[in-house]
């Protein structure tokens, strides 16, 4: 039988997954500190306060799919070869360039060395059919790195202007009177900017990485995993430039001091939740069409 689930394994097969949980558990406490530090940047910072679940969701999906896990464990010195060396790299790099780097860069090339270093045990101990078989749950380690300070300004900065411009078309739809220039919204009553605070990062992200977990649980074409995952993209934009329109809508009819409400200041939880909606709706009807 080609597919087992774990706990039917023989012994041997058993032994080699008892020596990748030791490996792991190793490289887990050699990376302690690197990995705890981590754990700290993603509680001070909105951006990634996702990382702690992130280890969680990959176990998850690798106990639902335990059954289809290849039972044939045969060793890839390639794979590991490569991982490691890649692992071997970032960790130099984090070590040498640890005074030039900022602390999310310096954390994210030693996030990447660990789970590097854990893949390579993956590789060398259970194989490359077992690794492809749990392609998803493994590749979705990955989130646990955060994104370098470069790739966030520029996401940023593609945001802002992006969730401006469907803004400023929301606000001709509802015949509000709007002079811009660029960021800046000129409103009766008041000016308003949107700043690199305003992208809506956060929940763009995190709702890119839902619709993977959505697509890879709920989906198994994989045209209509892509047509899921790409519609965050514009599902993401136009939420923003939503947001921007209730706050402006908000300082036009009520007053000013809308600016410095909660829904202004703590509405980001809120307009994610709706966006889920579009995004689960569209998966209902990708989950039709493949039936």
């Amino acid at each position: 039988m080609a597919w087992v689930a774990s706990e039917n394994l023989p012994r041997p097969e058993r032994r080699r997954i008892g020596a990748c949980v030791g490996w792991v558990v190793v490289a887990t406490l050699a990376f302690i500190q690197p990995l705890t530090r981590l754990m700290l940047h993603a509680a001070q910072s909105e951006l990634y306060s996702y990382i702690p679940l992130v280890p969680c969701v990959s176990i998850y999906l690798l106990y639902i799919q335990r059954r289809t896990l290849v039972a044939a464990y045969r060793p890839s010195i390639g794979g590991a070869t490569i991982l490691g060396g890649i692992g071997v790299a970032a960790l130099a790099a984090g070590i040498e360039l640890r005074g030039s780097l900022s602390v999310n860069d310096n954390l994210a090339l030693m996030a990447l060395a660990y789970l590097s270093i854990v893949a390579a045990g993956g590789f060398l101990l259970l194989g490359s059919k077992w690794m492809a078989a749990a392609a998803f749950p493994v590749a979705f380690l990955i989130f646990m790195v955060p994104l370098p300070d470069a790739a966030v300004k520029w996401l940023e900065n593609a945001l802002v202007l992006a969730s401006a411009d469907v803004a400023a078309l929301l606000f001709e739809m509802t015949r509000t009177p709007l002079l811009r220039d660029g960021t800046f919204f000129q409103l009766p009553g008041i000016v308003l900017r949107v700043a690199e605070e305003c992208s809506g990062i956060h929940s763009s992200w995190v709702l890119f990485i839902t619709s993977l977990v959505a697509s890879h649980l709920f989906l198994k074409s994989p045209r209509q995993r892509v047509v899921l995952v790409a519609f965050v993209i514009p599902l993401g934009i136009i939420r923003n430039g939503f947001r921007i329109l209730v706050i402006g809508l908000l300082c036009v009819h009520v007053g000013p001091h809308m600016i410095d409400s909660v829904i202004h200041r703590r509405g980001g939880p809120l307009f994610f939740a709706l966006s889920l909606g579009p995004l689960f709706l569209l998966l209902a009807w990708l989950r039709r069409q493949e039936r």
